[in-house]
């Protein structure tokens, strides 16, 4: 397994010069690295010596391998999967006479593709760190969130679904016509879920990695500007609710005569020297031990079942942008555009929200 980091910010506070210096430093380290990139510059792939990059990891330096990540190129290779998946289970596949090569990229799908893609090149355990470098912080949070929204409408949905007139009127019905489509399939058995649980499974172990940040971290990347610090806490705040922990501050040198505000705490800052060069020793030298010190980070979730409590950490809003209700057997907690739902331990599901109160950038709630 890897450790995979990314890095959140305003465009143009130099994300992607810091996402190669990480992945240099790791390198240097004698960790197996590689830096997946949307969109390495031409700038930064120049200083590097490096014509292009595709989709082949390539060496950029000892221990260090780069790729650039194309959406078009892991939906044909994504494809050609669904369509083994098919034959597999259908008696007469129907995907056959469509190419990868044909399909075009609807909107969300990246990220899909993309998560898809870490996930296996995680499982290969080619690589020690995993450097991803996306081409917006807000399309980040959103492709790390697809575990955990993702789970939750597949296990509402299934349960609205199992609990209706609809599933117990027509299932019986449908196991004759599946017989004569599927594979040795049967609706009440074995063979017709093994394909759900699958993807309840891939689901269940991106929920489980996002979670921990010694598989998956971020760290801010921000200059003195106030809105490029606004952007960050933003982000921040934006990845407490899709589990992603955040473990630091990278400070970006600038020319605006700012100071940087109280808004980070207690994430530690780490200023950075005026740089040269993307491949400057200096910026190298600088960037903290990452997959240590975010341990130390403040944890986005914390469910205390003895004092049946649950601590949601949501730095970057306040008490008035944050929103709690609860429909049904979950919590929803809405802040900023995003929206989360938390699946309680049995000992707390189905109990009713007493009081919560806004402290310390914590939503305490408790049950």
């Amino acid at each position: 397994m890897a450790f995979i980091l990314s890095f959140l910010g305003k465009g143009g506070t130099g994300r992607t010069t810091v996402a190669l210096a990480a992945a240099r430093s790791m390198a240097h380290q004698g960790k197996r690295v590689l830096l997946a990139s949307q969109d390495l510059g031409l700038a930064l792939r120049s200083q590097l010596g490096l014509e292009a990059m595709g989709m082949d990891p390539q060496p950029i330096e000892p221990h260090l391998d780069g790729v650039q990540l194309q959406a078009a190129s892991l939906l044909s290779q994504s494809w050609e999967e669904a369509k083994a998946l098919e034959a597999q289970y259908l008696r007469t596949p129907f995907l056959t006479s469509v190419f990868g090569q044909e399909l075009g990229i609807l909107p969300g799908m990246g990220d899909a593709l993309i998560l898809y893609w870490l996930k296996n090149m995680d499982a290969s355990d080619r690589y020690d760190a995993i450097v991803f470098d996306g081409s917006d912080s807000q399309a980040t949070l959103r492709m790390f969130g697809i575990p955990e929204v993702g789970g939750w409408y597949a296990r509402r949905f299934k349960k609205v679904f199992d609990e209706s007139d609809f599933a117990r009127t027509v299932m019986p019905l449908l196991q004759p016509i599946a017989a004569t489509v599927l594979s040795s399939a049967d609706l009440f058995g074995n063979n017709f879920s093994q394909p759900m649980n699958q993807v309840d499974g891939i689901l269940e172990q991106g929920q489980r990695a996002i979670a921990d940040p010694t598989r998956v971290s971020a760290y801010l990347v921000t200059t003195a500007d106030p809105v490029a610090q606004q952007t960050a806490q933003w982000l921040w705040g934006g990845a407490q609710q899709v589990n992603l922990t955040v473990g630091g501050v990278i400070l970006m040198p600038s020319r605006e005569d700012h100071a940087l505000g109280s808004g980070f705490s207690p994430l530690p800052i780490h200023p950075m020297p005026q740089i040269q060069a993307a491949n400057d020793a200096a910026l190298v030298a600088a960037l903290p031990h990452f997959a240590e010190e975010v341990k130390a980070a403040p944890r986005p979730l914390i469910i205390d079942e003895v004092q049946r409590q649950v601590k949601a950490f949501l730095p970057g809003f306040t008490k008035a942008q944050v929103k709690l209700t609860q429909y049904g057997p979950e919590l929803t907690i809405e802040a900023g555009d995003q929206r989360r739902n938390i699946d309680l331990p049995p000992t707390l599901r189905g109990k009713r929200v007493k009081g919560a109160k806004f402290q310390d950038s914590y939503l305490i709630i408790s049950l």
